[in-house]
């Protein structure tokens, strides 16, 4: 099967493990890396497009290119999130085509299909990569995301924009002057 049969929403997300016997676990271990303590000016997302479902093996590629560049360039001096998980159970009914295989295959008899992979769905302008660095960095942080987004089989918008500092730690930054 082609990974393109995956990727349109057909029907309700199959989420049922207990029926769904040996399916393998998601490729993708690591949905945060990077500097977790330290604050950021700036945040890079990565948005769909359109409504799709995402392979867990797509997830990953996106993940280790994304993480790639920021590592080149930044070294430890960023803060990267995947945000969709991957909980659906994608099964496949295989069948044997070529000489002698009708004695193998028994067509849509008992066709509920054996698990091939996990799938994360995700909605129009969701994010599914967040990347955070300092002021100044924003190329690097674009160029890192678009080269996630050539792994996934959706087309993908960049959207670089300003973090907002709560005013907790706008006070915090300012000195504090005590009158007595």
């Amino acid at each position: 099967m082609h990974a393109k049969n995956y990727r349109h929403v057909k029907n309700r997300a199959y989420t049922r493990k207990e029926y769904a016997r040996g399916f393998p676990p998601p490729k993708i271990v690591k949905f945060t890396m990077g500097d977790t303590k330290t604050q950021f000016e700036v945040e890079g997302k990565l948005l769909a497009t359109e409504r799709a479902q995402i392979r867990h093996c797509s997830l990953e590629a996106a993940r280790v290119a994304t993480n790639r560049i920021l590592m080149d360039k930044l070294i430890n001096d960023y803060y990267m999130i995947v945000h969709p998980y991957p909980h659906i159970i994608l099964r496949e009914n295989k069948m044997i085509f070529g000489a002698h295989a009708d004695r193998l295959q028994q067509g849509m008899r008992r066709s509920f299909g054996s698990a091939v992979g996990t799938a994360a769905k995700v909605e129009v302008n969701q994010p599914i990569i967040t990347v955070r660095v300092k002021a100044g960095k924003e190329e690097i942080a674009k160029e890192s995301l678009k080269r996630g987004s050539a792994k996934l089989p959706i087309a993908c918008k960049i959207v670089i924009s300003k973090i907002q500092l709560p005013p907790s730690q706008t006070e915090k930054a300012e000195p504090e002057t005590e009158t007595a």
